[in-house]
């Protein structure tokens, strides 16, 4: 990552870069002028938020169809179900932890894993960083583990980069959270559903997407785990090609949750939801 006064704004300058913030913010800027946006926002909003979840769980290993989240309600039990659980309690969580985010993103993710864990396990792990020696339950993403102490020392800086405040567009310093929380991935599990999560505040709290109406989880399900891991692949390698990569790969994401968005607005509109 590049060592100037606002690195997060230099990722700006890679190649492709400009026209990926550019599309994501004209895709944005449709859905957001919709005409049923004018009178349903929030049920566009509430659909978001669910077809998010699901979009997360099965980037997780739960690919559930949306329909079968929506009739749902046994989340409890092990595997896929807590899974599906974790997720959807996760983007009911995001919209609500905006102020605490801007002043302790920290606090904020050990807030995420605390509510994808669930209050009904309590165990010595959960709400904080892994420490030397502790395993961690991440089997979808393969990649190596940083030890304890290099994970320790990078969330700092992800912390102290977004306390800083940066001129970067919203897209990139999302994709740059979602990114490093993946390769670090600091929790004893859940890390791909709180480094989505996270992604999901950091748009909503730039005002992107205010209203959380462009749930690029939906985007990053579509594309697939093979191209998802991919573009994680070249993040993690540092190279400026890798890294433009990536933040690309969450444009297009957000742009398909823009369209998941539009077609419920249509639907809406014509009656049929």
């Amino acid at each position: 990552m590049s060592t100037t006064a606002d690195p997060l704004a230099a990722l700006g300058s890679l190649p492709g870069v400009a026209d990926s913030v550019d599309s994501v913010r004209k895709a944005v800027d449709r859905v957001y002028g919709h005409r049923v946006m004018r009178r349903r926002s929030n049920e566009i909003t509430s659909e978001a938020a669910l077809r998010g979840a699901r979009g997360s769980a099965a980037l997780s290993g739960a690919d559930w169809a949306l329909e079968e989240v929506r009739r749902r309600s046994d989340f409890g039990g092990e595997g896929e179900p807590r899974t599906v659980g974790a997720a959807l309690r996760l983007t009911a969580e995001a919209g609500q932890l905006l102020s605490v985010w801007r002043q302790s993103p920290l606090r904020v993710l050990a807030r995420l894993h605390l509510v994808a864990v669930g209050r009904d396990r309590p165990e010595e792990t959960v709400g904080r960083p892994r420490l030397p020696g502790e395993p961690v339950d991440e089997p979808l993403i393969d990649l190596p583990l940083p030890s304890a102490e290099e994970m320790s020392g990078r969330l700092d800086g992800l912390a102290g980069l977004l306390l800083a405040g940066s001129a970067a567009p919203a897209l990139v310093t999302a994709a740059v959270v979602h990114g490093e929380l993946l390769a670090l991935r600091p929790f004893a599990a859940y890390n791909g559903l709180v480094a989505r999560a996270a992604e999901r505040i950091v748009l909503i709290g730039s005002g992107l997407d205010p209203k959380s109406i462009c749930p690029a989880e939906v985007g990053h399900a579509e594309l697939g785990r093979t191209a998802y891991l991919e573009a994680l692949r070249g993040y993690v390698s540092g190279a400026p090609e890798g890294v433009a990569a990536w933040i690309a790969h969450c444009g297009r994401a957000v742009e398909l949750g823009v369209r998941e968005s539009t077609a419920v607005c249509e639907a809406l509109q014509r009656g049929a939801a």
